[in-house]
């Protein structure tokens, strides 16, 4: 197997006041739809985020090696725990993935030798969390946060990165708020 991927659900969730990956979400909960996205196109659907939270999901769950520490943490318990060299890892809250774009930008991640491979579209100045990870950058992520390092930012400046261009910035869209919970909602329903 070439690729694995990753969902990471360990945030506080703090301005959506419950925890979103746990909304529902068309046939499931929001975090369960984003893994079925990734499988389809990683091969594999990993929750990194409290194994008690999530594991009635039926889903394999690793629990984050640095509780609280962002994003980054998560991204360093999915690199400590793959065995494989392309790593799709997504935020829980980005429901307009789908399986095509993933795949897309896995394939585009194995056409380079970059680092990190990142989708980009017009009119995103920072794009949510959902790239494709080498293995090798475990190293880099688990020193940054030694050194107390959260930005994602910082640390993708060390990188040699891919920007993978994607028409369209509908695939961005993650939700923050019950607002924009609310407003997906009423959009999916009415696809």
């Amino acid at each position: 197997m070439l690729s694995a991927g990753f969902v990471l659900a360990g945030g506080q969730s703090s301005r959506m006041g419950r925890d979103k990956a746990l909304l529902p979400y068309r046939d499931t909960v929001l975090v369960d739809w984003i893994a079925r996205q990734v499988e389809a196109a990683a091969g594999s659907a990993t929750l990194v985020g409290p194994p008690e939270r999530y594991r009635f999901l039926g889903r394999p769950v690793l629990a984050d090696l640095r509780p609280g520490c962002g994003p980054l943490a998560g991204i360093e318990t999915a690199l400590e725990a793959t065995t494989v060299e392309f790593n799709l890892i997504v935020a829980c809250d980005l429901p307009n993935l789908t399986r095509d774009l993933l795949a897309g930008l896995l394939e585009a991640a194995m056409r380079q030798d970059a680092d990190c491979t990142l989708p980009e579209a017009p009119g995103i100045d920072q794009p949510p969390l959902c790239a494709v990870w080498r293995r090798r950058c475990r190293d880099k992520v688990r020193q940054a946060l030694d050194q107390g390092e959260r930005k994602l930012a910082r640390l993708l400046e060390q990188l040699r990165l891919n920007r993978w261009t994607v028409a369209g910035a509908a695939w961005a869209v993650n939700l923050n708020t019950p607002e924009d919970y609310r407003h997906q909602v009423a959009r999916s329903s009415d696809a």
